[in-house]
């Protein structure tokens, strides 16, 4: 397995490195890196390119470890038995997999996207050491062994909102997803709009890093903030001259209050 990006997905040789490392010693890989810099994009284009089904887990501040391993529906069987509907004695009926419990069963090998595992708490990463090490979790309620039968390839995604611990470190390969410079920027933009005028294209970009490079933003856009400016401008139909004299839909780029009261000659309208 080789990974070189995909024809929706742009990625640095030194990504496509990292990918390829985790690829190969088979380690979970952990990015970090800027909202909206393609960290869950890039799980996605991995599983298109080594041809793997996709499997995301999406974390919220409320999600807890066994939740991915599985979970013991016990309001269900419940009702099974007061109701008498199917054999209440057959636990199996009522243990329902989560996403790595889905992954460790999956008959082919999967990429498994912990996405942001950092809104979690604290005490989340610790939960999954062992079970992300051993490929393998224990079913209380059934005396069962869950083993992986193809070690998934693992993609975890954090903004670094929380310090993630040194023990679940060790276990990762880890890369920071930088952002991409105009260079780059613009083969992601090529990507994404094909067809879209060569000067027009150079003077966006051109306008999106100079905003960018304001001193005052409490929250700079980022590449996908770009892709909907971009697509607002040819939506509204809007050209080079549009770019020289202003900054047409603003909005698309900029999110805090705070960022649009810049002073008007720094914004130019």
């Amino acid at each position: 397995m080789n990974y070189q990006g995909t024809e929706d997905y742009v990625a640095s040789e030194e990504l496509k490195q990292v990918v390829n490392v985790a690829l190969s010693i088979k380690r979970p890989l952990l990015l970090k890196g800027e909202p909206g810099t393609g960290k869950t994009l890039l799980a996605q284009s991995i599983a298109n390119a080594i041809h793997r089904p996709l499997l995301r887990w999406n974390i919220k501040s409320t999600t807890k470890a066994q939740e991915g391993l599985y979970l013991y529906d016990t309001v269900a069987r419940l009702n099974d038995s007061r109701f008498g509907d199917g054999n209440v004695r057959d636990i199996k009926r009522y243990i329902k997999l989560g996403k790595v419990g889905e992954a460790f069963v999956s008959e082919k090998p999967v990429v498994l996207l912990i996405d942001e595992i950092d809104k979690a708490d604290l005490e989340f990463p610790n939960d999954l050491l062992a079970e992300l090490d051993e490929m393998q979790f224990y079913i209380t309620e059934t005396g069962e062994d869950i083993v992986a039968k193809e070690r998934p390839l693992v993609v975890i995604t954090s903004n670094s909102e929380k310090e993630l611990p040194d023990a679940f470190l060790r276990r990762c390969v880890f890369h920071y997803i930088e952002f991409p410079d105009i260079d780059l920027m613009g083969r992601i933009v090529k990507v994404h709009f094909p067809d879209l005028e060569s000067n027009l294209k150079k003077a966006a970009i051109k306008r999106f890093y100079e905003i960018r490079s304001w001193k005052h933003l409490r929250k700079p856009p980022s590449t996908s903030e770009l892709i909907d400016w971009l697509s607002s401008l040819i939506a509204m139909g809007c050209n080079l001259k549009d770019l020289e004299d202003d900054i047409p839909h603003l909005g698309c780029l900029i999110k805090k209050e705070e960022d649009l009261r810049a002073p008007a000659k720094i914004l130019k309208i």
